[in-house]
Parts: structure tokens; C-alpha cells; sequence
């Protein structure tokens, strides 16, 4: 992402775990570590991701630590795909050591979004996430876990209005039962394409009312 990213090996299940960190301006002390999960494998997703990216700047630019990987089979990961299953358990593997203590938060787009809900329902009641993104949430397409209550208000959904991905509709009727807000991009596709500095302004702004 830029000349100071950290290149890191970690390890899961499956066995080594690639990653990149990216870390606040030197002199700056970070308000916590974020890990952030990429789109779908099978269909080209990885930790270079634009969103992805977008999500770590955003980050980065609140004074978070963050750290993007490769889900299990895709670039230098090891392991094959598993429909989100074995992926849950990369992302908590991750999150155990790159942030064993401390402040952490939760982000995923699309896929890495489905993936990140079960995340952040699994480390809720043991660990405090001090915000989480979800951005182009696979409501129709994977079985999205709902939010716990107590973490609605540090909890931002993104959808783009256009999306022909997953249409809003499918992630208004994950929304609608638990009362939870979603944040709609006028025109917005999957993927943002022309909308990508509105998409991490709105995560800042997002950001610094957590704070």
C-alpha cells in the first residue's frame, strides 16, 4: 500500500498465513490493531483489493494499525477454499497474533464482510471490537451473521446503491430484523469504481465517532 508496508507470514490452521501492516505515522501511538478481509477467492479477491486498501488507509488514517491477508489458498496462504468455514478461523488466527491484547477492530468487504460478521459474533463476548465495517455485505449470497445488539452504534455498514453483485435488498432484509442502519452510496456499484475517496471518508467519519 506504500513503501512502509510491513510484509508478514503468520500462521493458521492450514499453515502460513500471508499479510501486509500498515502502521500510523512514526511518532504516532496507535489507538489499536484492525485486521481487514478481502473479497471472495474464487473470484480474484485478495489483500490488494482496492476496497481492502481503501479500508486500511481509512484506518491508518485514524491511528489504527492495520493489517490485510490472504484468505487460505490464495496467494502466498497455504490451504484451499472453504466456503467461509476454515476462512473464520484465518481471521481469528490473525487477530491472536497480530493483536493478542489490546484495542482491536474488525473490516471486510463482500465476502471478507460475511466472514468478518462471524468474526466479530465469536470474539464479542470474550473481547471487545471497538468498531467494525462492513462493506458490500454478501447478504445474498452466504448465511451473514446478525450483529450483536450491544454493537450496532460502533458498526458501520457500506452498500452501494447499484450494487448487481448483492443487491441492496438482500442486505436491507439482514438489517431490517435487528434495527440495524445501513449506509447507502447513491449510484455506488460492488466495487466503487469512482467512489472509492467517498468510501473512506464516510469509514473516517465513522471512525472518529467511535473514538
Amino acid at each position: 500500500m506504500n513503501a512502509h508496508t510491513e510484509k508478514l507470514v503468520l500462521t493458521g490452521e492450514a499453515g502460513a498465513i500471508e499479510a501486509r501492516r500498515d502502521a500510523p505515522a512514526a511518532g504516532t501511538a496507535p489507538r489499536g490493531v484492525v485486521v481487514i478481509a478481502h473479497p471472495h477467492p474464487l473470484f480474484g479477491g485478495t489483500l490488494d483489493n482496492k476496497v481492502v486498501q481503501t479500508l486500511a488507509r481509512a484506518y491508518v488514517q485514524c491511528g489504527w494499525v492495520a493489517v490485510r491477508f490472504n484468505f487460505r489458498g490464495v496467494g502466498g496462504s497455504a490451504g484451499v477454499h472453504d466456503e467461509g468455514r476454515a476462512e473464520l478461523q484465518d481471521l481469528l488466527a490473525v487477530v491472536r497474533q497480530v493483536a493478542p491484547e489490546g484495542p482491536i477492530a474488525l473490516a471486510g468487504f463482500s465476502f471478507g464482510a460475511f466472514v468478518t460478521s462471524h468474526a466479530l459474533a465469536a470474539l464479542w463476548d470474550g473481547r471487545e471490537v471497538a468498531s467494525a465495517v462492513l462493506v458490500g455485505t454478501a447478504a445474498s449470497r452466504f448465511s451473514v451473521a446478525p450483529v450483536p445488539p450491544p454493537a450496532h452504534l460502533r458498526t458501520l455498514v457500506l452498500h452501494g446503491e447499484q450494487d448487481d453483485t448483492v443487491p441492496l435488498a438482500a442486505v436491507m432484509d439482514w438489517a431490517r430484523p435487528q434495527t440495524l442502519p445501513v449506509t447507502v452510496i447513491p449510484g455506488g456499484g460492488h466495487f466503487f469504481h469512482g467512489q472509492l475517496h467517498l468510501l473512506k471518508e464516510l469509514v473516517v467519519r465513522h471512525l472518529q465517532s467511535v473514538a
